[in-house]
């Protein structure tokens, strides 16, 4: 990999209108994970029908049970992820306070414990690139950029998230946010 390497770890990727027909057609994608061996990432704004109690086997705290289940990505649909933000989060690892985990027991432990300040999002399945794979995505032009922060990425109406952001990007983007989804209704 050219010694130029720019991890985009803690950023968010949005759909830029390029990706209409694909499975990340105004999505937002948290970048958890991203070095030369490729990228891992989480699709913050697409919510399955299913919740929580329903996809996992074992017995989860009622607090979890009703959550909804984000569908992360196409990659591994059962693959169990979950980012959790809590005021003052020692271990995080995606962004200060934001940190990414796959133990099914951790989630419970942070469940089972109380905290006022606490969020949690499950997610099944994931985004990842290979090696070099995000970066060509990017010569190309494929994704816009933009930082995360907690609140996007604990946004109460998830499904508004690509909007709200290409709402602060510009007159082209606010455009862009309001164009119906499917372009031939214009």
């Amino acid at each position: 990999m050219a010694s130029g390497f720019k991890s985009l770890k803690g950023q968010l990727l949005l759909d830029g209108g390029r990706l209409q027909g694909s499975f990340f057609h105004r999505t937002v994608v948290l970048i958890c994970q991203h070095d030369p061996e490729g990228a891992f990432g989480l699709v913050l704004n697409r919510a399955s029908d299913g919740r929580v109690g329903e996809l996992l086997d074992t017995d989860v705290p009622e607090g979890l049970k009703d959550q909804p289940v984000y569908v992360g990505g196409p990659v591994q649909p059962a693959a169990l992820s979950y980012l959790h933000t809590d005021s003052f989060l020692l271990e995080a690892n995606v962004i200060p306070n934001v940190n990414l985990g796959h133990s099914l027991e951790s989630l419970v432990e942070i469940a089972e414990s109380f905290s006022a300040t606490r969020q949690v999002r499950v997610f099944a399945g994931y985004a990842g690139w290979s090696p070099g794979q995000l970066d060509e995505e990017m010569k190309r032009k494929a994704w816009l950029v933009h930082p995360a922060s907690i609140e996007l990425v604990f946004l109460p109406k998830p499904e508004e998230l690509w909007r709200t952001i290409l709402r602060t990007k510009g007159w082209q983007y606010r455009l862009l946010a309001l164009a119906p989804d499917d372009t031939s209704w214009n």
